[in-house]
């Protein structure tokens, strides 16, 4: 079988089987959320360690009395709730609408108490509230931003209503106001800082949300666009069994016609074209067969060295075997499954390089941190700075034809799909390396089961 149609069918129902599982696992959206959830945890332990230091030092060192031990319980509040919060992530269970909500609202309410314990409405850390009403508008719904709005307005307007009076000893009244105005700009710069350092993050996370969803589109895309070629390459399959099947009985009764006995030559020839015939009738057979598989093939156990040793020894057998310079520096017997779309990779990435070299095809294969890295050199023209900016896009191919390109494509993916991934580049003294990357556990036994 081609390697281009091999790859193009024991991938399809990869690719099916792998969106249904992205379809049932957590979504983009959930992750987004744990990421903002993680940061109002972040914020949280600032939040209660920057009331520690503030209450022992107005306490202590400002002549305020404030009732610690009623203080301190909250903030142990917090505290669990803050872990609480982290044991929440650690779970499957996709975050809902109104976590990010109810997190928001128990620090709105904690500080709304610590505020009640220390002079209500007079406290100049009141300003803390805005970081909670803006926080808000960047991470929830309309509906539960204006319920913070909401929410920490009635507690501004409760506690100018219901407070514990501070209680200072020892302070004029000019100094008690110095304090207060000392502490409002402590307080907005607080809140000023907090605001840039968190919503920049929160930014990010949305970022990398958009980015992400980017990606799976363009993934969406590429695996709507293999499915269509596996379609197109299985009707043409069927169409082509008909006439090889009759180029070979044709051939087959020219065999024994009296004028190819008595020239050699043409007999010579005949039994290659025959044999051409053949090859092409196992490749549309091939092609029938992996469309209706799971898999592109036998999937046995060997070891990496053997695995490796059979993909150049078949290369060589069905092209020009002098052409393949294979080495490699594996000599542990590393167990692994012999994944014959693998196979099918390598031999598509050295027919490309076949077809682009004047000389000599180089494979080289190891091991390095736990990675099998496999290298395929050529000595060809190289590619082009277009060509290697769109590597592994369809259709994207230096040699010119129609179609083309569809080979390299299929590789990534592949790779792709086994948690590797595919480069090249251009050679300072010429020529092209490609160079295919993936994790040894990729192929371990375990995927046989």
């Amino acid at each position: 079988m081609s390697p281009t149609a091999s790859i193009l069918f024991s991938g399809v129902a990869g690719w099916l089987s792998g969106a249904r599982a992205a379809d049932n696992a957590s979504g983009p959206a959930d992750a987004i959320a744990r990421q903002n959830m993680l940061q109002l945890i972040h914020l949280r332990w600032i939040a209660v360690l920057g009331q520690v230091v503030t209450i022992l030092a107005v306490h202590f060192s400002l002549g305020f009395r404030l009732p610690l031990a009623a203080m301190m319980l909250v903030l142990a509040a917090l505290v669990a709730l803050n872990l609480f919060s982290l044991a929440r992530l650690k779970r499957p269970t996709p975050l809902g609408r109104y976590d990010l909500f109810l997190a928001l609202a128990s620090d709105a309410l904690a500080l709304t108490i610590q505020l009640y314990l220390s002079g209500g409405a007079t406290n100049p850390f009141t300003t803390l509230y805005l970081l909670h009403v803006i926080l808000g508008a960047v991470l929830l719904e309309a509906w539960a931003t204006w319920a913070i709005v909401a929410l920490t307005s009635f507690c501004f307007v409760m506690l100018v209503a219901f407070n514990r009076p501070i209680v200072a000893t020892g302070l004029s009244d000019q100094t008690f106001f110095d304090l207060f105005l000392m502490g409002m700009l402590v307080g907005i710069v607080l809140d000023a800082v907090l605001l840039v350092t968190f919503v920049a993050r929160i930014n990010a996370n949305l970022r990398r949300h958009d980015a992400r969803l980017a990606e799976l589109r363009q993934r969406a895309a590429e695996e709507t666009h293999i499915v269509r070629m596996g379609l197109l390459a299985s009707g043409a399959a069927h169409e082509l069994g008909t006439p090889l099947a009759t180029l070979d009985v044709i051939l087959g009764d020219w065999r024994r016609m009296p004028i190819f006995a008595s020239q050699p030559d043409l007999a010579q020839e005949l039994e290659d074209m025959r044999g051409e015939v053949q090859r092409c009738k196992a490749i549309v057979t091939g092609v029938l067969q992996s469309a209706g598989e799971a898999r592109g093939g036998e999937v046995r156990a060997s070891t990496l060295r053997a695995f490796m040793d059979e993909v150049a020894a078949d290369w060589r057998a069905t092209r020009n075997g002098e052409a393949l310079v294979y080495e490699t520096d594996l000599i542990a017997p590393t167990p692994i499954v012999a994944e014959s779309t693998l196979k099918q990779v390598i031999h598509n990435v050295l027919d490309n390089a076949l077809d682009a070299s004047s000389g000599a095809v180089r494979l080289w294969a190891g091991v390095r941190e736990d990675r099998l890295l496999i290298e395929v050199e050529d000595d060809g023209p190289g590619f082009t700075d277009e060509t290697l900016e769109n590597f592994g896009k369809p259709y994207n191919s230096t040699k010119g034809r129609a179609g083309g390109g569809l080979g390299l494509f299929l590789v990534v993916n592949v790779l792709r799909k086994l948690g590797g991934v595919a480069f090249a580049e251009n050679l300072a003294e010429g020529g092209t390396r490609v160079v295919l990357d993936l994790p040894l556990s990729s192929l371990e036994i375990s995927r046989a089961d």
